[in-house]
């Protein structure tokens, strides 16, 4: 059982206050450091599709995040209740880079920038080779969004 979590910053016309370059210690519990601003109540306006609901040793899975345009972004794939990042994202989209997690110098993607990133902005991950929060701004964000469980 495998699942992605990601949390995502929208876009909104006033300024953001997002980390600007990346979710900087955010791998264990997935939640933003924004200075005791709490998350928004699900259900988030936000989905994570990935390419597959089942996965392959190797084989790639894209993930693209539905809903409006976001500006921060933290994806990390979990095998079930585990807290540990799980697989490796291939090279990070553009305004997206790598943030280290459970060790894994590729184990989540996070922002780079406060660009807008949107529906069309595509993740890859590769699954191991054994085998959720969504942010509107600084003060606005989703967390523990879940994708339907990869078996």
């Amino acid at each position: 059982m495998l699942c992605f979590f990601g949390v995502v910053i929208l876009q909104v016309l006033t300024s953001v206050l997002s980390y600007p370059s990346g979710a900087p210690t955010a791998c264990v519990d997935m939640m933003p450091r924004h200075g005791g601003v709490q998350p928004k109540p699900n259900p988030a306006p936000y989905t994570i599709h990935p390419s597959s609901t089942t996965f392959q040793t190797g084989k790639p899975i894209t993930v693209v995040i539905k809903g409006p345009d976001y500006s921060s972004v933290l994806l990390e794939a979990r095998s079930g209740f585990d807290s540990k990042a799980t697989g490796t994202w291939q090279t990070p989209p553009t305004n997206t880079k790598f943030l280290a997690c459970s060790g894994n110098q590729q184990g989540a993607i996070t922002h780079a920038n406060t660009n807008i990133k949107n529906n069309s902005t595509v993740y890859t991950w590769i699954p191991p080779a054994t085998a959720k929060n969504v942010l509107q701004r600084k003060n606005i964000f989703f967390a523990e969004i879940e994708n339907p469980i990869l078996v």
